[in-house]
């Protein structure tokens, strides 16, 4: 092969690791000063690493306007990059470290599912899982891991879309529909009911007319809360009906102190375990992906509802 077409092919050289460990300072603190004081410099020295930074690449990374230092689109597409690169790194790190002894993951996982579904699987974890601990991170719905990179893996519902560089396996149907408190009148037509509303997964009652195949309907009253799990307390206490997963109310379901007079349905993707493909086969990974499954699945290996 000739020489130019080896020139052609070789890999860019990689920034300065001390450049990057600046740029991904600014990009977690915000500002000069507070990543000077995370790295125990001075402002001048991480603006003279943002400097060489920029001259590596040999186009801006910064904004500078008015004296503060802000990302440019550029410039956050690789503080994206870099801090999942640190992170993976960060997380090797600690397996090697670790090696023969315990090892933790932090998983990330929708407020009302940790609490209602995961937390009493913790010990079953254990068991299966002796090497590993799992810290659980209550996170938002619509978020996900190239949002947060320091969390390990995320659990997600059907409502999620994963992004490019995710990879994601389903473990478990995701069955949902309006719950009440026990007891409660149960008038043949929801209209006549209060409307209990999460801010934070507004469009479920919408899924649930369209999957259920029920017409949308204007509700008598309806009270808007923050989350599912205020609207689920609101419920409970006989404040009207609300919407929600199955594997959030699973406990009170069984126990009889929520129903679901109307019915739940399955939503098509159902709940998915969703890590970062560089992290695929990491073992602590590998061991809370075969536990989910096994968790998740029947006997006949079909994905069943979170509850009956």
């Amino acid at each position: 092969m000739p020489t130019d077409d080896l020139q052609l092919k070789s890999p860019r050289p990689l920034p300065p690791l001390n450049a990057l460990r600046a740029f991904d300072a600014l990009a977690r603190c915000g500002s000069l000063r507070a990543a000077a004081v995370e790295l125990g410099v001075v402002p001048g020295a991480v603006r003279q690493q943002l400097a060489s930074l920029e001259d590596h690449f040999g186009f801006a990374l910064l904004d500078r306007e008015s004296g503060r230092v802000t990302l440019n689109p550029a410039g956050q597409r690789l503080a994206d990059a870099v801090g999942v690169a640190f992170a993976i790194v960060s997380r090797a790190a600690e397996e090697i470290s670790s090696s023969g002894s315990t090892v933790r993951l932090r998983l990330g996982v929708p407020m009302p599912m940790a609490s209602a579904w995961l937390m009493p699987r913790l010990a079953a974890l254990s068991s299966a899982a002796p090497g590993l601990e799992v810290d659980i991170i209550p996170v938002a719905v619509a978020q996900s891991l190239t949002d947060m990179p320091e969390i390990d893996a995320l659990i997600v519902g059907g409502e999620y879309r994963p992004l490019p560089d995710i990879t994601a396996t389903a473990f478990m149907a995701d069955r949902f529909g309006p719950v009440l408190a026990a007891g409660q009148p149960s008038p043949a037509d929801l209209a006549d009911m209060t409307a209990l509303i999460a801010r934070n997964v507004p469009y479920l009652w919408d899924d649930w007319f369209r999957e259920s195949g029920n017409p949308p309907i204007r509700f008598r009253k309806r009270i808007e809360v923050d989350d599912l799990t205020l609207a689920l307390s609101a419920a409970r206490s006989g404040l009207g009906v609300t919407i929600a997963p199955a594997a959030s109310i699973e406990a009170e379901l069984a126990a009889g102190a929520l129903e679901a007079p109307f019915g739940l349905v399955s939503r098509p993707t159902g709940y998915r375990f969703c890590c970062r493909i560089a992290d695929r086969d990491r073992k602590p990974i590998s061991a809370l992906r075969t536990w989910l499954l096994a968790e998740g699945r029947n006997p006949e290996g079909k994905l069943p509802s979170a509850a009956v």
